[in-house]
């Protein structure tokens, strides 16, 4: 009997380390450089760009009553930034909802195209005095247009610009990148450093992030990721699990954007115009609202 103890044992013991050597192992992540370096430049010629050129170009060359250089910026975005996102999150090291995913990039499209139409005019009007740092109503070029009903036209031009067509845009946009960030999580043993090149790429990536929470008007919805981005990275350190060099860019990222919104707001804090343009509860001005306000009329 203790001879057939000791074969079962060792059986046992056997079968289990042939379970262990078989046992599938999560191959490391290596740092998507060329991902973030290719999303990183698209954001800032595409996107923060695409005013300054739409601005700084003669009319001559693209006329009012016909797309400007900043429109094809934004129809290029369109297209860009959806294939990027889908590319990353064709790399995330776990399985992730591709419904939700495929879900989220419809939405983003969407939203991003009703922007491009709102801000396509709200640039023309800028062009034709229109001031960023007034309401529709309060706006010199605007607020004698006849008939009345006119204004409300822009107002509703207003929303699905600076409204409609932000939410529709960013909260996909987040939702991705919080779904992507959960999935880089595994044994903190095994994980690699941020590289250099990563560090290097933080910088522009949060500066641009900043931009986006300012300008978009979307601190709430920042807030409430960079929280939630917060709450998984406690709950995985909870079970031992610690984020790839992957998933420690995005939350630097989003951390250093926190400290340059902070310190936005501080510094207009008594602003009061900007007070008079933002009453709501998070007063976080636009940074090209500030531009009109300051910086143009100097000029």
């Amino acid at each position: 009997m203790e001879n057939v103890r000791k074969r079962r044992g060792k059986d046992l013991d056997s079968t289990a380390g042939v379970c262990k050597e078989n046992a599938p192992k999560r191959k490391r992540q290596p740092f998507h450089f060329d991902l973030w370096l290719c999303l990183t430049l698209q954001n800032w010629i595409l996107d923060f760009g695409r005013p300054i050129v739409m601005i700084a170009l003669p009319l001559e060359l693209f006329p009012l009553n016909k797309p400007s250089v900043g429109d094809y910026f934004h129809m290029i975005y369109n297209v860009v930034a959806p294939f990027l996102l889908l590319k990353l999150i064709e790399r995330a090291p776990r399985p992730v909802p591709h419904t939700a995913v495929h879900l989220c990039i419809i939405t983003f499209v969407m939203g991003a195209s009703i922007h491009l139409v709102g801000d396509s005019i709200n640039h023309r009007l800028i062009l034709s005095g229109y001031q960023l740092h007034l309401s529709v109503r309060e706006n010199p070029i605007i607020k004698d247009l006849k008939p009345a009903s006119l204004i409300d036209s822009f107002e509703l031009l207003y929303y699905y610009d600076e409204h409609l067509g932000h939410l529709m845009w960013y909260i996909p946009f987040f939702i991705i990148v919080l779904i992507y960030f959960s999935a880089c999580f595994s044994d903190s043993d095994g994980q690699e450093k941020m590289p250099l090149s990563g560090w290097l790429l933080l910088g522009a990536s949060s500066l641009y992030y900043w931009y986006l929470a300012t300008e978009g008007q979307i601190t709430g919805l920042f807030l409430l990721t960079f929280l939630a981005m917060f709450t998984v990275m406690i709950f995985q350190k909870r079970k031992g699990l610690a984020p790839d060099s992957n998933g420690s860019f995005l939350f630097y990222s989003f951390s250093i954007t926190l400290l340059l919104v902070s310190l936005w707001v501080a510094y207009l804090w008594d602003d009061p115009v900007l007070r008079n343009k933002y009453p709501g509860l998070f007063y976080v001005p636009e940074p090209w609202s500030y531009y009109t306000l300051h910086i143009r009329k100097s000029h």
